[in-house]
C-alpha cells in the first residue's frame, strides 16, 4: 500500500476518534474537522516525541520491569505514552476536550488506540511502520 496507506490512515483515525467521543468516555470532538486536526497532531507527537518520551521513561522502565524481564511493565509503558500524547493532543485543538480530565484521557486513548489498530488492520493499512522507518 505504501505512502497512499499512511496517507488514508488520517482519515480512517479521524473517524476512529469520533467514535471514540461516541461512546462515555469523556471525550469530546466538536465536529470532523477538529477530528481531523486531532488525528494529525496526534500523529505527529508520535512521530516527534516518541523517542525523547521513552529517554525520560527508560531509567524508571529499566528498574521497574528488571530491565524488560517483566513483559507487563513494558505494556504498561507504551500504555503511559500513549495517553501522555493523546492529553496532549486535546491540550493543542480547539474542539478536543477530555471532560473527565485523565480518566477520559486515559480512557479515551486505550480505546483509540485498539480501535484504529483493529481498523487499519481490516482495511489492509498496516504496512506503515516500514514507511516511516524509510521516511526517517
Amino acid at each position: 500500500m505504501g505512502l497512499i496507506g499512511w496517507l488514508l490512515q488520517w482519515p480512517v483515525r479521524a473517524l476512529v476518534l469520533l467514535l471514540v467521543a461516541a461512546m462515555p468516555l469523556g471525550v469530546e470532538l466538536a465536529n470532523f474537522r477538529a477530528a481531523l486536526w486531532s488525528a494529525v497532531v496526534i500523529g505527529l507527537l508520535g512521530t516527534v516525541l516518541i523517542v525523547p518520551l521513552k529517554l525520560v521513561l527508560a531509567l524508571p522502565w529499566a528498574m521497574v520491569s528488571l530491565g524488560g524481564l517483566i513483559a507487563p511493565v513494558t505494556w504498561l509503558f507504551n500504555w503511559l505514552i500513549t495517553v501522555v500524547l493523546f492529553a496532549l493532543a486535546a491540550a493543542m485543538i480547539d474542539g478536543f476536550r477530555l471532560k473527565n480530565g485523565l480518566s477520559s484521557a486515559v480512557l479515551g486513548a486505550v480505546a483509540y488506540s485498539v480501535i484504529s489498530a483493529v481498523f487499519i488492520r481490516v482495511l489492509g493499512l498496516g504496512d506503515v511502520g516500514v514507511i516511516r522507518a524509510a521516511l526517517a
